[in-house]
């Protein structure tokens, strides 16, 4: 960051001979040397039974076959911590079936995995938000904000 030496040093990670430049997201290496990308850590989910990333849970979702995208979001709890909320924009061709049998079919994929297997509240949009520059960025703020106005 030109002349901003207090930016520079956040966004730098020294390692040996060479920096590691912070992005702001998340992911890990796993044991064959691959990289995983988890989301934007400003994005991730602060739940009660630890860190919920979106890339991840959003993925089971996406499996589903009347699912257009989904979107995780996190709404405060008293505790401090966060419920995690799965937002759903279904495709124009799955507009018409049955929200609770499709409720449950989407729970069942996200209880069988070990990311998701914590997300029990489903909400269906007609369409998410995005940043007006880059259709493909959700403003998650706008729908956690949403989804935060209707109990669970």
């Amino acid at each position: 960051y030109h002349n901003l030496p207090q930016a520079d040093a956040l966004a730098k990670i020294a390692d040996g001979g060479r920096f590691w430049h912070r992005m702001g997201d998340v992911g890990y290496r796993d044991e064959k040397g691959r990289i995983w990308f988890c989301g934007r850590k400003a994005h991730r989910v602060k739940a009660r039974g630890g860190d919920m990333f979106t890339i991840c849970c959003e993925a089971i979702f996406n499996r589903h076959p009347a699912v257009n995208r989904s979107a995780l979001v996190g709404v405060a709890e008293a505790d401090g911590f966060e419920r995690p909320v799965i937002m759903i924009e279904l495709k124009k061709s799955a507009a018409t079936l049955n929200k609770e049998k499709l409720t449950g079919e989407l729970l069942a994929l996200a209880a069988g995995e070990a990311v998701s297997k914590n997300i029990a509240d489903i909400r269906y949009v007609d369409a998410f938000p995005t940043d007006i520059r880059h259709n493909a960025k959700i403003r998650r703020e706008d729908l956690a904000a949403e989804a935060a106005k209707k109990p669970a």
